[in-house]
């Protein structure tokens, strides 16, 4: 074991933490779970501890020996129940980059042999299908088929302005199906040249990132640059802020690349979708991928401003303040139970502003807070700004 894993950066910034304890302060995770233990700074103290112990030179003049087995895996149990939200670096007074050392953490404790046992799972879901879900790649874009009429080709297309990269949530999950479908109606109904890629799109690279296992990244990175290349686009369309995130942080930049709502955004200003009347009361929910991570705060709530009868109000947290909704940093899959109990606090949160119902625009977004409304049967219509955006689409 060694910290090849941390540049050297980072490895500075470890050592300007004041211990001020106010990312513990906006740490969805640790509001839910009520346990500190899983807050940024305590983070920080275990991993200080690591890297001394592994350090050759601490070791002889200090003695510091590197941590047993049993306080790895307690320390791992931490790292992993985190949702990558963001806020702890958002608020962080000396603005050490805690999003990307967690990744490092992350990939650290994996090389380490401390991480669990989910992680194999993901790494052999994409190692072996290409998704994070493990299912077969060729049906990647079969939801094109829940269409009234879906087209001849599938929207899969030789050749295309603008691939839009769908994403493996979207495309397997019945729940956020309605997002694709939402979109491709109104890019056609906009007469927007576009394709999808279908089984040749591969995972963005965003689910290994976030497991620990950034070994994999390069090879479906380099992939999914060569199929959007063979399609002639000049533009890639994400839905999925986080897809969006790892090619706006991590591919390199080729293409033009935007998120939904910035492209409905253009459309709806240069008058291509035309928008009848909704009598609803909304409240906006900022992914933290988009919003802290992006910062893609304003067109948003352009796009939903501009329905006619819409109205909006914000959530008490908003911007880049907005609380997470629980489904981020593949925590689901490594607690459900804890994942569950930040999506209840992001519920009753919007619950206070008494809106009809909850905009966001992220699909994991939309799969965690709806699967909680719908099995605690709650009275809230959960909707990406697509879906809306379709909703008030004049026919």
């Amino acid at each position: 074991m060694s910290n090849q894993d941390y540049s050297v950066k980072q490895l500075l910034e470890m050592g300007a933490c004041t211990n001020c304890q106010v990312c513990a302060d906006v740490c969805p995770a640790v509001t839910a779970s009520e346990n500190g233990a899983l807050s940024a700074i305590s983070r920080m103290k275990g991993l200080a501890q690591i890297l001394k112990g592994r350090g050759g030179l601490l070791r002889k003049l200090f003695g510091r020996k590197p941590p047993s087995g049993e306080a790895f895996d307690r320390f791992s149990d931490t790292v992993f129940r985190c949702t990558l939200c963001g806020n702890c670096q958002e608020v962080c007074p000396v603005g050490i980059h805690l999003k990307d050392l967690w990744l490092s953490l992350r990939q650290d404790m994996v090389h380490s042999g401390h991480y669990p046992k989910k992680i194999d799972m993901i790494r052999d879901n994409l190692d072996g299908k290409h998704n994070v879900f493990g299912e077969d790649n060729e049906e990647r874009a079969e939801w094109v088929d829940d269409m009234d009429e879906p087209p001849d080709d599938g929207y899969i297309r030789d050749k295309a302005d603008i691939v839009y990269f769908t994403g493996c949530t979207a495309a397997y999950f019945p729940l956020a199906q309605k997002i694709p479908l939402a979109l491709t109606e109104i890019l056609d109904r906009s007469g927007v040249d576009f394709t999808l890629l279908g089984e040749a799109e591969w995972c963005c690279g965003f689910p290994m990132l976030g497991a620990g296992v950034k070994d994999m990244f390069q090879d479906f990175m380099t992939h999914n640059l060569s199929v959007i290349r063979e399609k002639g686009a000049t533009e890639v369309l994400f839905a999925c802020p986080s897809c969006y995130a790892t090619w706006r942080e991590h591919y390199p930049d080729e293409f033009k690349i935007r998120h939904a709502s910035q492209f409905l955004m253009d459309l709806i200003k240069n008058g291509r979708v035309p928008l009848k009347e909704l009598d609803l009361t909304v409240t906006y929910h900022d992914p933290c991928d988009l919003g802290r991570g992006a910062r893609v705060f304003d067109e948003p709530r352009e796009v939903i401003r501009a329905i006619p009868g819409i109205r909006f109000v914000e959530l008490p947290h908003n911007r880049e303040n907005c609380v997470c909704c629980g489904g981020g940093g593949n925590l689901e899959m490594v607690d459900a139970k804890l994942s569950a109990r930040i999506a209840e606090q992001k519920i009753q949160e919007i619950l206070s502003t008494g809106a009809d119902a909850v905009v966001t625009s992220c699909q994991q977004c939309v799969r965690t807070m709806m699967t909680y409304v719908r099995r605690n049967k709650i009275a809230l219509d959960v909707l990406d700004i697509t879906q809306l955006i379709r909703r008030a689409l004049a026919e």
